[in-house]
């Protein structure tokens, strides 16, 4: 999309010479790219177990003390503050499904920060540790059940409900009385 803008507005430049209205459309062209031009030349977005990679600058997790998210989904921007009170923008102009990955892996590491203004434990509906764990490993487990994180969006877990309902329907996730061929699951459809 850049090398086509870099060539709209080349060509409504050397039409421009001969028909002057046609130099807005070689600005129109040169805001494009130079819009394509910044989203593409973004520095690199690592996530590494103990940083956050932006190009060359690593942050580690516990340095982040903030995780705000703009309204904006593609790209998406997140303002990080950090614990100097530093304030680093990460722009990620990838596809959305990517940038969510990238906005929940950012949530998820970052336990010293607030994310959107929630503290992390609030966030994530952990709950504090008051008292310290019993001896025992059963008891432990019997006091303090273990987190559960989420692991699916609600909407997601309402259709993988709808598809193993729809499966129970169809008998196939039954076992075979012994003797009967087990059905293959695209044999039939």
């Amino acid at each position: 999309m850049l090398l086509f803008a870099l060539a709209g507005m080349a060509f409504s430049a050397w039409i421009g010479m001969n028909w002057p209205p046609s130099w807005i459309a070689a600005a129109l062209f040169a805001v494009s790219a130079a819009v394509l031009a910044a989203a593409v030349l973004r520095p690199r977005i690592e996530i590494f177990e103990t940083h956050l990679a932006v190009g060359s600058r690593a942050i580690r997790w516990n340095e982040i003390r903030r995780v705000d998210r703009t309204s904006w989904n593609a790209p998406l921007i997140l303002q990080l503050t950090l614990s100097d009170a530093e304030k680093v923008t990460i722009v990620y102009p990838g596809v959305v499904d990517a940038g969510r990955s990238l906005l929940a892996d950012v949530q998820r590491r970052s336990r010293q920060a607030h994310i959107d203004g929630i503290p992390y434990r609030e966030f994530w509906t952990e709950t504090a540790a008051v008292a310290p764990p019993p001896a025992t490993k059963s008891a432990r487990n019997a006091a303090h059940p273990p987190v559960r994180y989420p692991m699916l969006r609600p909407e997601d877990e309402r259709e993988i409900e709808l598809m193993f309902q729809k499966l129970k329907s169809a008998r196939r996730l039954e076992q075979p009385e012994s003797g009967e061929p087990i059905e293959s699951a695209g044999a039939d459809d």
